[in-house]
């Protein structure tokens, strides 16, 4: 039996990866140029996924299309491949609810193809072991055979449709809202003027919890602007199960606050100003 020929939705950092995976198990993977960055197209050389110019020329000759983007485009890019008349499976490995999901779903499925669900857990997949994969779904196996040999593991669950953007959900809901409010308390302390002092007090009873602090101001700024959709999609997991939703809404809210810092260098202090300016005008 040939293996298939996998489309990829978009060779960014994590979806490269995802990409380098499916090469390591055998498939060929494509991706599609037209109006992608340089550096898209240099990681993209860098794993050997075969470039295409379009979508439609990526959807015509594709067996199963991943989708790897920010949360809040998963469905405008499913729209986008259904309406080229796409007929084979399309795995959404985005960090969404599992009621938007459900609406990929839908729009997949209306236009004839077969919808699986994903989540992934971890880091970029450039080491053995540290991340993963979750599938649910009918035709999750048959996405989960792609990354046979590969780096990233994978994991179907038995929960149905659903399942493995719920598992994404539960685990980022601790460690980027976890992050989000460990952000929220530096600010404050700083607003106060005791952040000295609770630094002191943290090395004293919370070891490691001022260097995780600074390390969240420092490197998350560059993903806050993808972390502020996620944590409003966390936010609805929680409101659809009937549990408080607010403090995801404010997790939003912190990231919304560090992401005009992206893309440029930045000091501690300022990370911790530009939170309490935004905090300040809510």
């Amino acid at each position: 039996m040939s293996l298939p020929t996998v489309g990829l939705l978009h060779p960014g950092a994590m979806g490269s990866s995802v990409g380098a995976a499916v090469r390591a198990g055998g498939a060929e993977v494509i991706w599609a140029s037209e109006g992608r960055s340089a550096a898209t197209c240099e990681r993209a050389a860098g794993d050997g996924l075969t470039e295409v110019a379009t979508l439609a020329g990526l959807v015509e000759v594709s067996d199963i299309v991943i989708s790897v983007c920010p949360p809040h485009s998963a469905q405008d890019v499913a729209s986008s491949v259904a309406a080229l008349g796409f007929g084979g499976t399309y795995a959404d490995l985005n960090a969404i609810a599992p009621a938007s999901s459900r609406e990929v779903a839908g729009i997949i499925e209306t236009g004839g193809g077969r919808y699986v669900d994903g989540g992934i857990v971890g880091p970029p997949a450039r080491s053995p072991g540290t991340t993963r994969l979750y599938l649910s779904g009918p035709g999750a196996e048959s996405v989960a055979a792609l990354f046979d040999g590969s780096l990233l593991g994978v994991v179907s669950l038995d929960g149905g449709l659903g399942a493995a953007s719920a598992l994404k959900m539960a685990y980022a809901a601790w460690t980027k809202g976890s992050a989000a409010l460990l952000m929220a308390v530096r600010a404050l302390a700083a607003a106060e003027g005791i952040e000295q002092d609770l630094v002191r007090e943290w090395d004293l009873s919370q070891p490691g919890l001022s260097d995780r602090s600074a390390d969240v101001a420092t490197r998350t700024p560059e993903k806050a602007w993808r972390f502020s959709g996620e944590m409003r999609e966390i936010a609805a997991t929680f409101a659809a199960a009937g549990l408080p939703d607010g403090f995801h809404r404010a997790a939003e809210a912190v990231y919304e606050g560090l992401s005009p810092l992206r893309d440029r260098e930045h000091s501690f202090e300022e990370a911790l100003l530009a939170l309490c300016e935004t905090e300040g005008d809510n």
